[in-house]
């Protein structure tokens, strides 16, 4: 019969401290060591503990360094645990936290049956995750740009009378806005620029998020398998133009969107704005 050996690992992004408690109630409890956050040597620990007739139980705690241990444990033919956080029994009055205790912790627990696992995704469901995520920081960082823009705006006295931003008559409002000074002329067309990109990834990201459901087709991102398509490409962004060397129109005062390289300061301009869509045109 296998000795039991219950492992706890503190999972940092460089290292890994070790402890292992032996089988049995009575059973010592020690440190091991700290080895580096690696394949090779988790492949090498798992070698040294399960040798001379040992059955060893691994568990950590979920956090930043994702089920990558885990993955590589169960392939190896380990049991292996990942543990909630925020359900680890604490002791009160004990705030003293470094990695050895923390093992030690972890390897105790897991002998007494006190810890709480989690589902661990397979690698489907993590590219998946990662593609809402992603939605998820688009959708934050076009919130950002637009603050951004408005509080500029906001700071030079310029108000939009309308409602609401962000429509038709908001995007004519801003091709009509321009600055005597090029370098506030300059960060004006960034904020245009910033936002155009983040609209382009918010509005990329539903499509590749229906393509890995399996209603969309396309091509495969190499190793992640048929449900994480790859994405096209961003569209570029508008850039905020004028036709003079200070951001002014000579006939309307208008700035305008195109897609020429830019100078030092100002960007040349093409026609004004679309009248469809509102939005300056490109």
């Amino acid at each position: 019969m296998k000795e039991m050996k219950f492992i706890g690992l503190d999972v940092h992004k460089e290292t890994i401290a070790v402890a292992i408690a032996d089988g049995g109630r009575d059973g010592e409890v020690r440190f091991y060591g700290t080895i580096p956050n690696t394949p090779e040597a988790v492949r090498r620990l798992f070698e040294r503990l399960s040798g001379s007739g040992s059955d060893p139980q691994f568990c950590y705690e979920a956090g930043g360094c994702g089920y990558g241990i885990y993955h590589q444990l169960r392939q190896l033919g380990a049991v292996c645990s990942v543990i909630s956080p925020a359900m680890m029994p604490k002791k009160r009055g004990d705030r003293i936290k470094n990695d050895r205790r923390d093992a030690v912790a972890l390897a105790r627990l897991l002998r007494a049956g006190e810890l709480t696992a989690i589902w661990v995704p397979d690698e489907d469901h993590e590219a998946m995750r990662d593609l809402v995520r992603a939605r998820r920081q688009a959708k934050e960082d076009l919130v950002a740009a637009r603050q951004m823009l408005l509080g500029f705006l906001l700071r030079h006295g310029r108000k939009y009378s309308g409602r609401t931003n962000w429509t038709r008559m908001h995007w004519r409002w801003l091709g009509e806005q321009a600055f005597s000074s090029p370098h506030q002329q300059f960060v004006f067309a960034e904020g245009i620029r910033r936002i155009d990109e983040a609209q382009a990834r918010r509005e990329t990201l539903p499509h590749a998020r229906r393509g890995a459901s399996g209603k969309d087709q396309g091509h495969c991102v190499e190793g992640a398998g048929p449900i994480m398509p790859a994405l096209p490409p961003p569209s570029g962004g508008r850039q905020v133009a004028a036709e003079s060397d200070h951001g002014h129109s000579p006939r309307t005062g208008r700035l305008r969107l195109g897609r020429e390289p830019a100078g030092p300061i100002g960007l040349k301009p093409l026609g004004g704005v679309d009248t469809a869509t509102g939005r300056p045109r490109i």
